[in-house]
């Protein structure tokens, strides 16, 4: 796994809420980290302390909300983290209102505060945009994949691929087009408006293959995953 050339960024899920085991992920020298608020195990309350414990290293703090709530997207903004991700996005107006959620002014609507987590109390600037990462997790997000790419503000359009591949599996009209081509054709809405692609992959050994297609933001398996598949193997290995 190459994760030194610039272009690439890796990154990791973490499920399980423990400010541990995201400041041994950041100690790894993982370059993000996905904090999952959509389908991890643990209430938006622990975010502030795993985002603490990631604080002095250069790894960013990504938060997957569970759904495009304003309320939600500033909150854990202001606490410090680097950036957010929202699942399912499917229209231009989804991806606009998500900036506008996250962005101060000009760019967004967001509330400026200089008392927050994210400015030091107080104690430092404010920090920059902070990164948008929308979701493409199903045909219609697909169909509409360069429309998005191109909203001012969104940086990213990471594939969720157990969803998209729920979607095709589901769609009612057939005549879906294969999983692979719904990866180029995200593929080649960000090339076309100068934004990243991202997705996760399972398995280091994907982390190649999908960075030669064209992804950067690549994140690699979960903290959960991780434990219980170690957990499998030592019960397995059982005399």
């Amino acid at each position: 796994m190459n994760r030194r050339q610039p272009s690439l960024s890796l990154g990791t899920w973490l499920s399980i809420g423990s400010p541990v085991i995201a400041e041994l992920a950041a100690l790894s020298g993982f370059d993000w980290v996905l904090f999952d608020l959509e389908h991890g195990c643990a209430a938006e309350a622990c975010l502030p302390d795993q985002l603490r414990a990631i604080r002095g290293t250069s790894t960013k703090g990504i938060v997957r909300v569970a759904a495009p709530a304003p309320d939600q997207i500033a909150r854990v903004l202001d606490w410090g983290a680097d950036g957010i991700m929202v699942p399912r996005v499917e229209t231009v107006a989804e991806a606009e209102s998500i900036v506008r959620a996250a962005c101060h002014a000009p760019l967004g609507r967001r509330g400026f505060s200089r008392t927050v987590r994210a400015t030091g109390y107080g104690l430092e600037a404010h920090p920059d945009k902070p990164m948008v990462m929308v979701q493409i997790e199903s045909l219609a997000g697909v169909g509409q994949a360069a429309d998005i790419a191109a909203v001012e503000g969104v940086d990213v359009l990471f594939v969720g691929p157990a969803d998209l591949r729920h979607d095709l599996e589901h769609n009612p009209s057939g005549g879906s087009p294969d999983y692979e081509a719904c990866l180029d054709q995200v593929l080649e809405a960000v090339q076309s408006t100068g934004k990243e692609a991202g997705i996760l992959v399972r398995a280091p050994a994907e982390f190649a293959a999908h960075a030669s297609r064209g992804f950067t933001r690549i994140a690699v398996d979960s903290d959960l995953s991780i434990l219980r598949k170690a957990y499998q193997h030592l019960v397995s290995e059982k005399p």
